[in-house]
């Protein structure tokens, strides 16, 4: 057996790229049980002929070429922010593109919350839709259990939540393999009825898409809102780079997820051809009569799969969220010892499970559902081709007419499929813009509120420097020890110092001012990582600096400050923090009063601060002081 170090290294990229199959393209893999229904069996139905056919085939696989293919996996996974992907870490590295321009960074910003905002609208529809379509076999092979249908949804969604807590590791390694063989299945499938009717495969030329719209402009206008049904999960693609890095993901796209694709649709079209009847649902009618029950079985299995992609990008970006400042403190637990990127967030958990629930039971089957996709998928789309330009022409230097022609491209492809979709909203799109209105709302009053917060502490507080002297010239009695306050402004005195000094007469012989920053890449360098700054009489600031994908643990990185000049005995220090109670006032400027009062619900709900940077209890004194926002 090779045991070389290169031999192990092949081994371990083709093992992730077999879980990236599994976690990454289980969206996008389970399009194949509902686009070409949707096409020529849906509400808006077109006639099965050769030409629509050929044509929607064509408009099919140059999407999954010119979307997936190019645009993410070849194009926006290049903004790799140190290995971190989905639209916040794309955020950072396009806030760092423009620099210092105010108006440049709140276009950034604005962009950024809207797209993570849809793709929690992503992450509500793709379980709901995917699963929806996969039981929806049973119409097909027994029609009387239609009526069960919805239940059984309801009851693989809480199955599926309930294994999230095994985390992305274990949930890859389980479901990689079955993807590859549900991709497998899907080639197979295709290759069959290719084999009956080659002909099929002249829509891989793309005149066929372009005559198309050519003979019938408002049709395949149209059309445009089922094609995009074939690149739902594209986004994953970038989104969950984290969990599983770029070469493995590129490796499963290009070696096995889109060949499979392929050759589903082209077997698809081959067999409504053949048989215009099997309109009501190509895909399961392409499987002998033998299979159809296992198929039903698999492709339910690979319906749950295909949920995880979102889910698990959907951690991500919350995790993000969090570490940049857009949305409160929350639990986080990782999952991995190995890897950074594979984490659970239990609320977010909960928050994904019960609108899934309340969506499958609302809309009851995948065709109500397709209309609902499509807004969501395709305004994050837009928004992650916008901000990757930024990046390309800012940070990485792209001349202007590459850039042009490369966002002319790409922007003409979203903003058709954007404006097909766009027409859906009475018929359920409406959904994920409530829905994206709703967590935009809650991540941009989380932002604001926090930022009028520090102003009004800054304000109130004093001033740092003269409360030194002061001290030098009037000293208090001082008690062994260090005292570690954790504060976000380092011009004024920490209000628990105050406290401490004012009700216990006394201080610490040594007096840290510590704050936790949040840097615009996934991990901090190990020489950012703490800065110190000595201010005398023994008060010292000190910043703590992690990456937005890194688990703030203070006592641990406090431990090792002993280089630094500043040696820290973990049992001989005690951590002061302020406890804000906020109290929404009227007449104030900054935020209307039901933003402030959903800002003050949302602070008292955080996870708490001790937890969050994961300071021990008993090493602890939390002193409370009111806000005034």
């Amino acid at each position: 057996m090779d045991s070389s170090p290169e031999h192990k290294k092949a081994t371990g990229v083709v093992a992730l790229a077999v879980a990236a199959v599994g976690v990454v393209f289980g969206d996008i893999g389970t399009s194949p049980l509902y686009t070409m229904k949707e096409a020529f069996g849906g509400p808006h139905a077109m006639p099965v002929t050769e030409t629509n056919v050929l044509g929607i085939l064509s408009l099919c696989v140059w999407s999954l070429m010119l979307v997936v293919s190019l645009k993410y996996v070849m194009f926006i996974m290049r903004a790799d922010n140190r290995g971190e992907g989905g639209i916040m870490a794309l955020m950072a590295l396009a806030l760092r593109a423009v620099g210092e321009s105010p108006r440049w960074r709140r276009v950034v910003i604005v962009l950024a919350v809207l797209g993570a905002a849809l793709f929690y609208g992503d992450g509500v529809i793709t379980p709901a839709m995917s699963i929806l379509g996969a039981v929806e076999g049973l119409k097909v092979a027994a029609p009387d259990l239609e009526r069960f249908i919805v239940p059984i949804t309801v009851l693989i969604v809480i199955a599926l939540f309930a294994f999230q807590r095994s985390g992305t590791a274990r949930v890859g390694a389980v479901f990689g393999p079955i993807m590859c063989i549900w991709f497998l299945v899907l080639g197979v499938l295709g290759v069959i009825q290719i084999i009956e009717s080659p002909a099929i495969l002249r829509g891989l030329n793309p005149v066929y898409g372009v005559n198309f719209f050519l003979a019938h402009p408002w049709l395949s206008f149209l059309a445009l809102g089922t094609v995009v049904l074939a690149i739902t999960g594209a986004e994953a693609v970038y989104a969950d780079m984290g969990h599983f890095g770029t070469g493995p993901i590129q490796r499963a796209w290009f070696w096995w997820v889109f060949p499979g694709l392929a050759l589903n649709y082209f077997g698809q079209g081959a067999l409504l051809l053949d048989d215009p009847t099997t309109a009501r649902n190509p895909f399961y009618l392409m499987a002998p009569d033998w299979a159809l029950y296992p198929m039903i079985v698999l492709a339910s299995v690979a319906a749950v799969i295909a949920s995880q992609a979102v889910i698990s990008g959907a951690f991500s970006v919350t995790r993000q969220a969090v570490q940049l400042g857009f949305a409160p403190r929350m639990r986080i637990r990782h999952t991995s010892d190995e890897t950074i990127g594979q984490i659970y967030v239990p609320w977010v958990n909960r928050f994904l499970l019960i609108s899934i629930i309340l969506v499958v039971i609302g809309f009851k089957s995948a065709s109500n559902l397709a209309a609902a996709y499509g807004i969501a998928v395709t305004g994050t789309m837009l928004i992650d081709t916008l901000l990757a330009l930024i990046v390309a022409v800012r940070l990485w230097k792209w001349s202007p007419w590459l850039a042009g022609l490369v966002g002319a491209v790409f922007l003409t492809i979203d903003l058709a499929f954007f404006s097909a979709n766009i027409i859906k909203i009475p018929h359920g799109g409406w959904f994920p813009l409530v829905l994206g209105a709703l967590v935009f709302t809650l991540m941009t009053t989380w932002r604001k509120g926090r930022g009028l917060v520090l102003a009004q502490m800054r304000t109130e507080g004093l001033a740092l420097k003269p409360f030194i002297n002061s001290i030098a010239a009037h000293p208090p009695l001082r008690v062994p020890g260090t005292a570690v306050f954790m504060v976000a402004n380092h011009e004024s005195v920490p209000h628990a110092l105050l406290h401490n000094l004012k009700h216990n007469k006394v201080m610490h012989e040594r007096n840290v001012l510590l704050t936790v920053e949040t840097l615009e890449v996934p991990v901090a360098d190990p020489e950012l990582r703490i800065a110190i700054e000595p201010l005398g009489n023994e008060f010292f600031i000190m910043r703590l600096r992690f990456g937005f994908a890194e688990a703030p643990n203070v006592p641990r990185v406090m431990e090792g400050c002993q280089g630094c000049g500043l040696p820290f005995d973990m049992m001989d220090t005690t951590f002061f923090l302020s406890r804000e109670t906020l109290i929404p006032t009227s007449g104030r400027p900054g935020m209307p009063q039901w933003r402030d009062k959903l800002f003050a619900f949302m602070s008292r709900n955080s996870e708490s601060a001790t937890a969050f940077f994961q300071i021990p209890g008993n090493r602890l004194i939390e002193l409370g002081t009111q806000v005034e926002i």
